[in-house]
């Protein structure tokens, strides 16, 4: 019986060099072909499928690009596999990176909220600066009033009436008021604005 080692060392020498090289190289292109060849036919078989049971083109195109994101990242594996990565490696790296994106993305999740309605603050200009205004609460509750003293891209600053230790302020997040409605007072005149 032949060995990949007793081939090896009968070819001359500087063909030896490149066998770490080619052996691979030509792993990955037959498992490039082959992932190709088998998108191709999984995509007529399906064809065929939603022309016998007339389903939607919708669903069609999802599923042929389901089908085409399978086949992809199960060749992506193999590929890396030949090239000598563990795929306990790849599993680790990817459920990481899953988790500090899923991280991140609800945590910045608020904070572009904030933003895209401080750009529909001053589009629909609900409110003015140096305005009165109040953020009303569910039902016969009182809610938050004050002159409005700042907008800025988080937060809208309300200076609270004096009180006992004088006057105050407080920062609301501007996602607050497309949640909640807006009663304000304009020139001695008082308007609801349903949030």
């Amino acid at each position: 019986m032949i060995r990949g080692s007793d081939v090896k060392e009968r070819l001359p020498s500087w063909m030896q060099e490149w066998v770490d090289v080619i052996v691979p190289g030509s792993q990955v292109l037959l498992i490039l072909v082959v992932t190709r060849l088998a998108q191709i036919l999984a995509k007529r078989l399906f064809d065929r499928i939603a022309q016998r049971y007339d389903l939607p083109p919708e669903l069609a195109v999802g599923v042929r690009r389901v089908i085409t994101f399978v086949l992809s990242v199960a060749a992506l594996l193999l590929v890396l596999e030949r090239l000598g990565v563990s795929g306990t490696v790849l599993w680790t790296a990817f459920t990481g990176f899953a988790t500090v994106g899923a991280v991140a993305f609800f945590a910045a999740w608020s904070v572009l909220s904030n933003i895209f309605c401080t750009v529909l603050i001053f589009i629909t200009r609900p409110f003015r600066l140096y305005e009165t205004i109040e953020l009303l609460e569910s039902g016969d509750k009182p809610g938050l009033k004050g002159k409005v003293m700042d907008i800025n891209l988080l937060y809208t600053t309300l200076q609270e009436s004096e009180g006992a230790e004088g006057p105050s302020v407080v920062q609301i997040p501007n996602s607050l008021f497309f949640q909640r409605g807006i009663r304000r007072w304009r020139g001695g005149h008082r308007t609801i604005t349903a949030g």
